[in-house]
């Protein structure tokens, strides 16, 4: 064995201990990252071919590995933007050129200059838009994404279209014998009344006036008619300006449930045809009782706050409380996340050996949930990286002194008298 190749040695093993330093380090330094993956060193021999009576002293090769696939624990926060995933599968981010990365790192927040999601490194969370229904989901690329903008977003104008109506007639009432709503006479009376807020094509609230009046004891028969209340008299109930929207004859059977048709449809003024669904109409021995009242559409309005659910959809909640899907954010996957390759700011990207990226939604195919109001924590186990710590020293020391010793012994040949 040469002294100059046990000196190499020695500086190999100095170079690899400082690799393992370096990792060790790293560790450390982002314990308190969010979304933060250990990475570890691993030693791999390097032989030089030896004679029987010589030997050669190599070397030691180091290589880096990333836990990408070990889950960190869950810190909860009070922020309805943060988000962790447990489980499998990644964020997709962009940063300011574009470019999608996969991350872990789920400490998103709204950014001041666009409203999009960013997260602490400030790249952009990236979901499909589904105002208009289900996305097109791209399957093994960032296609179709976009930047998941909550802030100053403003909710657009939706017409009523379809609702449900059904309450009680109560079966004592009496039968009119004159006019009825359907008339609109001044005479006109009616049996029960009910009103439905509704919205037109621009989002302004259309108020219906419902009127029920019991016609016939034999068959069981009622009326139903519906007025804008914009053309209600300001001195009673009749006669409205203009015409009733709509009137239909309900049936009964003797068990009090509805045989006639079990639908209603009117046209909203300045909107669209709304169709209400009757199927929980009744005639029993009880008094009037709506039962359930709802339409859908909505007048515009800011947004209040943002829901996250599991599955990865991101809701906008208006002033009014009510709530709209907007995006839906995807998470991807790779077949060996631990051969990804780490970029600064704590996103990777694919490498040969990691696989191709694949997209699919949370609590789909394998993937783990969304959990909105946490992040995850690094993997990163304290006393683990401080134990490695004190034996890498070591180690390192050890090298030294191999290296040392070569070099001391290096200096006795070198003094040698002849």
């Amino acid at each position: 064995m040469s002294l100059y190749g046990m000196m190499r040695t020695g500086v190999s093993g100095m170079s690899a201990q400082s690799n393992k330093l370096g990792t060790i380090a790293d560790n450390i330094a982002n314990s308190n990252t969010a979304g933060y993956k250990r990475s570890t060193t691993e030693f791999s021999t390097l032989l030089l071919q030896s004679g029987t009576g010589e030997y050669n002293s190599g070397a030691v090769n180091t290589s880096v590995r990333y836990s990408v696939s070990q889950q960190g624990a869950l810190n909860y926060t009070t922020s309805a933007t943060d988000l962790a995933i447990q489980g499998n599968g990644f964020f997709l981010v962009a940063d300011p050129d574009g470019t999608s990365y996969l991350s872990r790192a789920g400490s998103f927040a709204v950014d001041a200059s666009t409203g999009n999601l960013v997260n602490t490194a400030g790249f952009t969370l990236m979901g499909y838009d589904i105002t208009a229904g289900d996305p097109d989901v791209v399957l093994n690329g960032a296609g179709a994404l976009q930047a998941v903008k909550v802030a100053d977003v403003r909710l657009a104008a939706n017409p009523s279209r379809i609702g449900t109506f059904a309450a009680n007639l109560p079966s004592a009432d009496t039968a009119i014998a004159g006019d009825t709503p359907a008339d609109n006479a001044a005479t006109s009376t009616y049996s029960q009344k009910s009103s439905l807020v509704t919205f037109d094509n621009l989002g302004n609230e259309v108020t219906l006036d419902i009127y029920l009046s019991k016609t016939s004891n034999a068959p069981i028969e009622w009326e139903m008619t519906v007025f804008d209340r914009a053309d209600a008299p300001a001195t009673g109930d009749f006669p409205y300006t203009a015409a009733p929207l709509a009137s239909q004859a309900l049936t009964f059977d003797n068990l009090g449930n509805l045989t006639s048709t079990p639908s209603f449809a009117l046209n909203v003024p300045n909107g669209q045809t709304l169709t209400l669904d009757l199927t929980g109409m009744t005639q029993l021995a009880d008094g009037y009782t709506p039962l359930s009242a709802t339409v859908d559409g909505n007048a515009p309005s800011s947004v209040s706050g943002v829901e996250i659910a599991k599955d990865g959809v991101v809701s906008a909640i208006d002033l009014n409380g009510r709530k709209s899907p907007l995006y839906k954010i995807p998470l991807a996957f790779v077949t060996s996340p631990d051969k990804l390759n780490p970029k600064a700011g704590n996103v990777f990207e694919t490498t040969n050996e990691s696989g191709a990226i694949q997209v699919g939604f949370a609590n789909d195919g394998g993937l783990g949930t969304m959990i909105s109001g946490a992040t995850e924590r690094s993997n990163v186990d304290m006393a683990n990286e401080l134990t490695e710590m004190i034996a890498a020293q070591r180690d390192y020391t050890a090298n030294s002194k191999v290296f040392q010793t070569g070099s001391e012994l290096l200096d006795v040949l070198m003094n040698l008298k002849r």
